[in-house]
């Protein structure tokens, strides 16, 4: 199962070329995992993997006995060395299965300045890997303490095979040639965003229990899902497992409410039952039954972490959403659910976006922040609406399903 999901991560979601580089951002927990990868890179023709390790358990040690003054701090050649890697053309791994509960009961102020210095530092390299300079996937395998929150009257030992179980289905590495069903499946996600972008819709509307939110699109908005390709024409998949198509929507032009169908896992700070109240494209009002004081830190972030970056449409009969668990990870829950994405857009989402400056960009409607947060908004309660510059309506969704065939 590991030679297979490494072929997929290789092959498919990252799509090295003969002759790239790869550097990889893992914590020790998937190191049986990582090694499986460097060995199919290698043996498709790469000629040096980087391997930046991580231990989570730091992360925690650091917030329980750093300086309380010392959470400004980083090392700066780290960011500096990987956007130097990634100008050079290597592409980018992550592999990361974070213990959703890592920082519960930590000062949520601290955890607030610590990711602000993080996000700030780590921007220019993140901007020039979502520009489509090179290929970039984003993966979590299951480790311990992350299945013994999904399944939580297991054992530990047993909650981690169960998610492993149940992983190998999501991830479609339950087949005979998981490559081949993965491209047909991409394949299948690239015909519906092409719908979608023929239709140029200057409203979409999200209608639910708890939420009646309308966004407003750019002029010129691309939908994309499916995979995504580089400026050089290498295609490649941000996410393994997708099961999306988004875009991005105008920063100035979202108004309404809308309700959180799952738990947000921000960084080891779970954010649940939340609600947040928009006007013209701004977040004004919002509460949470859970993690309220961690949610108003994180739009706290930047004068732009309280607007949209990203609108995406999954269908509730999604592979994730019919396991019927919720997986506090942002990978797995925003693939069984429609969601939005506080903060950041990403360029490839308009037309020419990725030539433009951050000012005509943001001319455009794009948003640019520090931070890129998902949180999930779909259900099969809720119906979406493409709305034309005249005002005609068309189902996009009814009851969490798409209302139209490709």
């Amino acid at each position: 199962m590991l030679d297979k999901y490494a072929e997929v991560i290789v092959e498919v979601g990252l799509n090295l070329q003969e002759g790239q580089r790869l550097t990889i951002s893992a914590e020790m927990n998937t190191a049986p995992l990582v090694r499986k990868v460097v060995e199919k890179a290698y043996q498709n023709g790469c000629p040096l993997v980087t391997v930046m390790w991580g231990d989570e358990q730091l992360r925690k040690i650091r917030h329980e006995s750093a300086p309380r003054d010392s959470f400004a701090e980083i090392e700066t050649w780290i960011p500096e060395g990987m956007l130097a890697s990634a100008k050079a053309g290597s592409a980018f791994l992550s592999i990361t299965g974070a213990d959703p509960e890592l920082l519960k009961g930590q000062d949520p102020e601290l955890i607030g300045i610590e990711l602000k210095t993080r996000a700030k530092h780590f921007k220019p390299m993140s901007e020039y890997i979502t520009g489509g300079s090179v290929q970039w996937t984003v993966v979590c395998p299951p480790t311990p303490k992350w299945a013994a929150k999904v399944f939580p009257d297991l054992s530990m030992d047993e909650a981690e095979t169960k998610l492993w179980d149940v992983m190998v289905k999501l991830c479609r590495l339950d087949y005979d040639d998981p490559v081949a069903i993965w491209r047909e499946h991409l394949s299948s996600l690239q015909k519906r965003h092409h719908h979608l972008t023929e239709k140029q819709f200057d409203t979409i509307h999200f209608r639910g229990p708890g939420t009646d939110l309308k966004i407003g699109m750019p002029k010129n908005h691309l939908w994309a899902g499916g995979g995504d390709k580089t400026t050089n024409g290498v295609d490649f998949a941000p996410n393994i497992p997708t099961e999306e198509v988004f875009s991005m929507p105008h920063k100035d032009k979202v108004n309404g409410t809308v309700r959180a169908t799952k738990p947000l896992n921000y960084f080891g700070n779970l954010i649940e039952n939340f609600n947040l109240t928009f006007k013209d494209g701004c977040v004004v009002d919002f509460s949470a039954e859970k993690g309220e004081e961690t949610l108003a830190k994180m739009l706290e972030t930047d004068g732009n972490s309280r607007q949209l970056g990203e609108v995406a449409i999954v269908p509730h009969r999604s592979p994730i959403s019919e396991s019927g668990l919720i997986f506090f990870n942002t990978l797995y829950d925003e693939n069984a659910a429609c969601h939005l994405a506080l903060g950041n857009a990403y360029p490839s989402t308009i037309k020419g976006g990725t030539e433009m400056s951050k000012e005509e960009l943001a001319a455009a409607g794009a948003n640019n922040s520090l931070i890129h947060v998902d949180f999930m908004i779909g259900s099969d309660e809720v119906d979406i609406d493409g709305i034309d510059a005249k005002g005609n309506i068309t189902p996009i969704m009814r009851g969490g399903e798409w209302s139209f065939e490709v």
